[in-house]
Formats: C-alpha cells, sequence, structure tokens
C-alpha cells in the first residue's frame, strides 16, 4: 500500500509537472497562441493603433514601393504615363534590374556627393552636441535672467526653419548683408559667403548649427536635470575636480539621452533638404549639393527629369540611414546600453 501510494503521488506530480510546461513555465506556447492571446488582451489598443498604421503605409508604404520600383527601370519624363490635352499616352519605360545602382555606386557623382554629405553631417552634428552642452551646462546653474537666456536661446527652434535661412541668406549678401557691412566696417573687404564653394560650406553649416543648437540644448539641459544632485555633492568631497565630476558623473548621466538626441541628428542633418536648398540650391555649382538635394534635382531640376535615378538615390540614403542606425545600435550594446 505504502508503495503504490508513493507511486501515484509521483505519478500526479510528473503529470503537474508536464502540464505547468504546457502552461508556459518551461517551453513557450506556439507563437499563433502568443498572438491569438495578444489580441484577445489588448484589443482595444489594436483598435486605437490600426488607423494610424493605415495611414503611415498608405502615406509613406506606397511611395517607397513605388520609389524601390522606379529604381530598378529606365522612366523619365519621356517614357512615363503622361496626358497631352485629351490624349492618355502609356507608359514605355523597362525593367533593367540593379543596373542604376551599380551606375550610382561606381559613379563619380555619387561618391562625391556622399563625401561631402558625409562631412556636413559630421561637422554640424558634432559642433551642435559641444555647444549644446556647454549651453545646457551653463543655464543648468542658477544665474541671474536664466529663463530669459533660455527664452532666447529656444527662439531659432520656435521659428519656422525656411524663415530663419531666409533671413541668413540676406545676412550672407555679398554686397548689402549685414555680416559684410560689419566686415567693412572694421576694414576688412567683403566675404562671398555664398559665391565661393569653401566659403558656401562653412555658410550652411553655420546655419544648420543655429538651427540644431536649441533642439540638442533643451534635450541635454533635460538629461543634467535628471542626474541626481548627491551624485556631485559625494563626487566633490572626494575631492573630485569640475573636469572630473563632468567627465565621470555628467557625461555618464548623460549617456542614455545623448545617444538618442545624436542619432536624430544625425539622420535629420544627413536629410536636412531646406537648408541646402533655400540658402545655396546646392551651390555654387555642386559645392554644397547633398544627396537629398541632388536626388531633388533629379526629378525637378534637369531635363528631362530623371524619375528612375531620382529614386535610386532616394533608396541609397534610406538603406546608408538604416546601416547607420543598426551599428550605431550594436556599438552601443557592445558597450553595455540597454537602447
Amino acid at each position: 500500500m505504502a508503495v503504490h501510494t508513493s507511486q501515484s503521488v509521483v505519478k500526479a506530480a510528473g503529470g503537474n509537472t508536464a502540464r505547468g510546461r504546457s502552461r508556459g513555465t518551461g517551453t513557450p506556447p506556439p507563437a499563433h497562441g502568443r498572438l491569438r492571446r495578444a489580441l484577445s488582451v489588448h484589443w482595444y489598443a489594436w483598435a486605437m493603433v490600426a488607423p494610424v498604421v493605415l495611414v503611415i503605409g498608405v502615406i509613406i508604404g506606397y511611395p517607397l514601393v513605388r520609389g524601390i520600383y522606379l529604381s530598378m527601370t529606365d522612366a523619365d519624363e519621356r517614357n512615363v504615363a503622361r496626358s497631352i490635352g485629351v490624349n492618355e499616352i502609356p507608359a514605355t519605360y523597362e525593367f533593367i534590374g540593379v543596373d542604376n545602382y551599380v551606375d550610382a555606386l561606381t559613379g563619380s557623382q555619387f561618391l562625391g556627393t556622399l563625401g561631402w554629405t558625409l562631412v556636413w553631417t559630421v561637422s554640424c552634428v558634432s559642433i551642435t552636441f559641444v555647444l549644446g552642452m556647454a549651453l545646457a551646462n551653463i543655464l543648468n546653474r542658477r544665474i541671474a535672467g536664466r529663463s530669459a537666456y533660455r527664452m532666447a536661446l529656444i527662439l531659432p527652434w520656435a521659428i519656422p526653419g525656411f524663415v530663419s535661412v531666409f533671413a541668413w541668406r540676406f545676412l550672407y549678401n555679398e554686397e548689402r548683408g549685414l555680416l559684410n557691412k560689419i566686415l567693412g566696417g572694421a576694414g576688412i573687404d567683403a566675404v562671398p559667403w555664398l559665391n565661393d564653394p569653401t566659403w558656401a560650406k562653412f555658410a550652411v553649416i553655420a546655419v544648420n548649427v543655429w538651427l540644431g543648437v536649441p533642439f540638442m540644448m533643451v534635450a541635454l539641459l533635460g538629461g543634467l536635470q535628471s542626474i541626481p544632485s548627491e551624485q556631485y555633492e559625494a563626487a566633490e568631497m572626494d575631492g573630485a575636480t569640475a573636469w572630473q565630476r563632468f567627465r565621470h558623473v555628467t557625461l555618464p548621466g548623460l549617456r542614455p539621452v545623448s545617444t538618442t538626441v545624436v542619432l536624430l541628428s544625425t539622420i535629420w542633418t544627413f536629410n536636412m533638404f531646406p537648408v541646402i536648398f533655400l540658402l545655396t540650391r546646392g551651390g555654387p555649382g555642386e559645392a554644397t549639393q547633398i544627396l537629398v538635394t541632388q536626388a531633388y534635382k533629379f526629378s525637378f531640376e534637369i531635363s528631362p527629369r530623371d524619375y528612375a535615378q531620382s529614386s535610386t538615390w532616394g533608396v541609397l540614403i534610406l538603406v546608408l540611414l538604416m546601416v547607420f542606425a543598426v551599428v550605431y545600435r550594436r556599438v552601443l550594446r557592445s558597450q553595455g546600453d540597454n537602447w
């Protein structure tokens, strides 16, 4: 009887263990089961998200798929479908595979434009981050008129971008611009800000930095205010200098914020169409042309309009940014950041 009872207990325990494993303590349930459970529990959230997903799919998904398709054709202004009066002319462009990508990646125009785009992006993001960090540290202290300074420094961010760019274009005017008038008053010759390739590059970088510093400053200022003051007090009691406190307390405390804003700033700057287009239109010549403005030029400024080439450059821009985001994320994760 004792043996029988013990065997029954063991069998019951084994059955309970098996049932427990099937319930999720061991082997996870199949994917369709998890999906069904997620839909049944979070149906309201899915219902709220569905319209947004649908709109994004129409607004972004279709143009993306269409652009990828056009990049594998020889579509231009002469062979796309078009209407002339009451006559409908069908499209005659042909599928050519990856020839456009091969031409772009092996040609000097794409690689040359990519080189300046990288210089433009790295310069703008680096200078913006350094200035934003410095201003955030200053405004994080108790100084007289701190609120007024914050409002003044956020102002460039509040003004519409095209208004700011046109204002800077007036300042850069070689004959009537305020900058050259100030230089002339000091006995310095006028600078061809937008008519010389080198000066034009400095000019567009300066404008983009002016527009980007407020965002960087506000984001980093929020990060600074989230760092506990006890950490600074403890470091100061241990005899740490101002530089050591900045290096060992401020920078690690800002890491979650700074990694995010650097990624966002890089993507925005890489695709910063308004500053380049409205200030120099890529000139003088092609000196300040970045990838996104050149892609625009293929579709709207050259004749015949080359839709295939424009789509090819657009897809390559997307791929480059996706690769950067993936590598950036992996580097952060290898350094121990939960990102």
